[in-house]
């Protein structure tokens, strides 16, 4: 199904898929693939108290985009043996169990490239999955994975950035679907104090070009971030947040933390808004 954001400002949230925290319940038996069922149980409580979509990280040894929290969640993933052809496992269960959630595979370029792009393409569709986000891929050398992601129904999705040029963000609104991702900040990913300036100019530049939703992601974290986001755009990206809630629970804790976290956003906005 097509990305939806049912509410506004409609909420991405991010998971390393395969994080279970500090304090894992299970060590991942022999021979078998990794234990995704904490990450599994996370994303449904997510979903269940609001997020529009899921996207689903995929654990990368070398997350050049990422600040500090997302890094040691891949560290732990990675640890537990996760791979990429888990998380797409992990994609397809989501799917069946919450038929209507957007659901996104969050990746850098090399796992998918070692998996090889038209094999992902065809796991990727078959899953379930929606869209695609490559966090260094630019749309610049994007050609073959723009025709992929058409020849299977799947939605790419670019980041777009303050220092982009306006022609760099015409091709990103071109060639997007499902939602365009504008980053609120130039740097890694984590929290910061309030939303800079450079991500209401750069969704009113991306605006020139699309009517597509914009979602701007990269440090935001609390309530008042995510009403801010709600005076020009169209949905907030969740990540490091979460990601840090999650690290600071134990596996039983996380779905319920999680889930409170996302509903006091809710909250939050809908008083602002009476």
């Amino acid at each position: 199904m097509a990305i939806q954001f049912q509410q506004h400002p409609g909420l991405v949230v991010y998971l390393t898929a395969g994080d279970a925290g500090l304090q894992p319940k299970t060590s991942k038996p022999q021979g078998t693939g990794a234990d995704l069922s904490a990450t599994r149980e996370i994303a449904l409580a997510a979903i269940d108290a609001g997020a529009d979509v899921i996207e689903l990280g995929v654990p990368f040894s070398d997350p050049l985009a990422d600040g500090p929290v997302i890094q040691r969640a891949s560290e732990r993933a990675l640890a537990r043996g996760t791979r990429l052809i888990d998380v797409l496992a992990l994609a397809a269960d989501l799917r069946k169990a919450r038929p209507g959630a957007g659901l996104v595979i969050f990746s850098y370029l090399n796992p998918i490239l070692s998996y090889g792009l038209a094999r992902f393409a065809d796991a990727a569709a078959a899953a379930g999955v929606d869209g695609v986000l490559l966090t260094d891929m630019i749309v610049e050398e994007a050609a073959e994975y723009i025709a992929e992601m058409k020849r299977v129904n799947l939605s790419p999705i670019f980041l777009a950035a303050p220092t982009s040029p306006d022609e760099r963000l015409q091709a990103i609104a071109s060639h997007s679907r499902g939602f365009i991702y504008a980053i609120s900040r130039t740097g890694i990913t984590g929290r910061q104090q309030n939303i800079a300036s450079d991500a209401a100019q750069l969704v009113g530049r991306i605006r020139r070009w699309t009517k597509l939703p914009i979602a701007v992601g990269f440090g935001i974290s609390n309530a008042d971030h995510v009403a801010q986001v709600a005076d020009f755009a169209d949905a907030a990206v969740i990540g490091s947040a979460i990601v840090e809630l999650i690290e600071q629970s134990t596996e039983e804790q996380a779905p319920g933390a999680v889930a409170r976290f996302i509903k006091g956003l809710r909250q939050f906005h809908a008083v602002q808004a009476l």
